[in-house]
C-alpha cells in the first residue's frame, strides 16, 4: 500500500528538492511553458524529460502489458500465453530495472493485483523508483472507488482506460468521464483521459471534462494489416484488432489546439511499425510523451530512437507546441 513505500517517498521527495534547488522556482515555471524546448530536462542517461502535473517523467513511457501479459495479436492467438511465459516475476523486475538504467522512469499499467504484487516488490527489493500512470475503469454510478483504490496502490496518475472512455462516448455518456475526472482530483493526483477514438476527445474538450492530459492513439497506416477502410465499427468494437488509430491526420490537426500534455499510444500499431518510423511520426505529429511495449531486448534500442527523434523534433520544430 502506498503508506508503505517509505524508501519510494523518499527517493521521490528527494529528486524533487534536488530538482527545485537547482533549477529554481523562475526556471520551473519556464519549462513547464508550452514553447519549451523538449530537450530542456534531461534524466538518466539524457533521456528527454517533460511534466504531468508535478511528476517528471520521461519522454519514453513503457506500456503496461510487460506486466499484464495482455498483446494485440491479430490472428496470433498464442501471444498472450507466450507473453506470460516470458515475463515472469523475476524477468519484469530486471526489465524495469533495465528500464530506469535507461532513463525511462515510467510505466503506464493497469491495477490489476499482479501490478501492485510487481511494483511492490521493485520498490522495497530492487530500491526502484519507477512511476506508475494507471489506467482505471471507474463504474458509472461510483467514480471514486476504483480510482482510490489504483492510488492507495501507489498509482502517481491516473486515467480513464481508452476503451472504457470511447465506449461511454458511444453510449451517449461523455458526462461519466467529467465525474471521474473530478474524483481523481479529488484525490489529489494528475487525473487523464485515454481513448482510440479522437471523437472521445474532442467530446472531453468541447464538455470541458477537465481532464490534466490526454492518452491518444497515434500511428500511421503504412503497414500491410491495417485496412481500416474495410471496416466501419470504431477501434473499440472492432474484432479485427489491426488499428487502434483510425484518423491520425485528424488527430495531429485536433490535437494542436488542446494545449494539455498528450500521451501517444499505439504509436507502434501493436508491433507492426518499425521504432524509428513510429518515434518519429508521433513526436513531429505532436505527441509530449509516447507509450511503448517494451522487452528488455527492446529497451535500449528503443530508447535510443526515442532521444534521438526528440532530438531531432526540438532541433527541425513541429506545428503542436510542446506541452510538457
Amino acid at each position: 500500500m502506498k503508506d508503505d513505500m517509505g524508501r519510494r517517498d523518499f527517493l521521490k521527495k528527494s529528486m524533487a528538492a534536488s530538482a527545485g534547488a537547482a533549477m529554481g522556482l523562475s526556471a520551473i515555471r519556464d519549462a513547464q511553458s508550452a514553447d519549451s524546448n523538449p530537450m530542456a530536462r534531461t534524466g538518466k542517461k539524457g533521456m528527454p524529460m517533460g511534466r504531468i502535473g508535478d511528476l517528471e517523467v520521461s519522454r519514453l513511457i513503457s506500456g503496461g502489458n510487460l506486466i499484464s501479459g495482455w498483446a494485440h495479436a491479430r490472428d496470433l492467438i498464442y501471444l498472450h500465453q507466450l507473453m506470460r511465459h516470458y515475463n515472469s516475476d523475476e524477468k519484469v523486475l530486471d526489465t524495469l530495472e533495465l528500464m530506469e538504467e535507461n532513463g525511462v522512469n515510467t510505466i503506464l499499467c493497469d491495477p490489476n493485483d499482479k501490478t501492485v504484487r510487481i511494483f511492490n516488490r521493485f520498490w522495497d527489493e530492487r530500491g526502484g523508483s519507477m512511476q506508475w500512470i494507471s489506467d482505471t475503469r471507474p463504474e458509472p454510478g461510483d467514480p471514486d472507488t476504483n480510482i482510490k483504490k489504483a492510488i492507495d496502490s501507489g498509482a502517481d496518475a491516473i486515467y480513464v482506460n481508452g476503451g472504457w472512455a470511447d465506449n461511454w462516448h458511444l453510449d451517449g455518456r461523455t458526462d461519466l468521464l467529467a465525474k471521474a475526472v473530478e474524483a481523481g482530483k479529488r484525490q489529489g493526483v494528475p487525473m487523464g483521459i485515454g481513448g482510440h477514438s479522437l471523437q472521445t476527445i474532442l467530446a472531453a474538450e468541447s464538455q470541458d471534462c477537465g481532464a490534466d492530459f490526454y492518452v491518444k492513439t497515434l500511428h500511421h497506416h503504412d503497414y500491410w494489416s491495417c485496412r481500416p477502410s474495410q471496416h466501419n465499427k470504431p477501434v473499440a468494437r472492432n474484432p479485427s484488432d489491426n488499428y487502434w488509430a483510425r484518423t491520425p491526420e485528424q488527430t495531429i490537426e485536433f490535437m494542436k489546439k488542446v494545449d494539455k500534455p498528450w500521451i501517444a499510444f499505439k504509436t507502434l500499431a501493436a508491433g507492426a511499425i518499425h521504432p524509428n518510423s513510429g518515434f518519429k511520426y508521433a513526436f513531429e505529429g505532436g505527441a509530449d510523451f509516447i507509450c511503448v511495449g517494451m522487452f528488455d531486448w527492446q529497451v535500449a534500442e528503443d530508447v535510443s530512437i526515442a532521444k534521438k527523434m526528440v532530438q531531432k523534433v526540438a532541433q527541425n520544430g513541429r506545428a503542436r507546441p510542446w506541452q510538457a
